[in-house]
């Protein structure tokens, strides 16, 4: 019903920036506009639970953990029906598979994409 493709992950020195990218698609949406949907970004690190990293309400507010704030932006682009995270002054504690959900009301993932920050 719904799908979640993830993307724009990869290896990337400290101090370096990516954007994730999540595209939705799904029959839903030729119902439900993507914008009454709250969206995140979650993480996993080895060995760790998955986090949340950033949020995105249905009102449109930001939420962003302590870790990543002022670093991390969580957008969201409705006509083109994606969520993005820019993250820029990356740092090696930031590696892990990054996972986009779509949020209240409903709650669906994306398969996460890996983010890996080494020298």
């Amino acid at each position: 019903q719904v799908q979640l493709v993830e993307s724009g992950g990869g290896l990337v020195q400290p101090g370096g920036s990516l954007r994730l990218s999540c595209a939705a698609s799904g029959s839903i949406f030729s119902i439900f506009a993507i914008s009454i949907y709250a969206m995140e970004w979650y993480r996993q690190a080895p060995g760790k639970q998955r986090e949340l990293v950033a949020a995105l309400s249905r009102a449109g507010s930001t939420n962003y953990a302590d870790s990543v704030k002022g670093r991390f932006t969580i957008s969201r682009d409705n006509a083109k029906k994606t969520l993005y995270l820019q993250m820029n002054s990356l740092k090696p504690e930031d590696t892990a598979v990054y996972y986009c959900r779509l949020g209240h009301p409903a709650d669906y993932w994306g398969q996460g994409t890996q983010v890996t920050v080494s020298s």
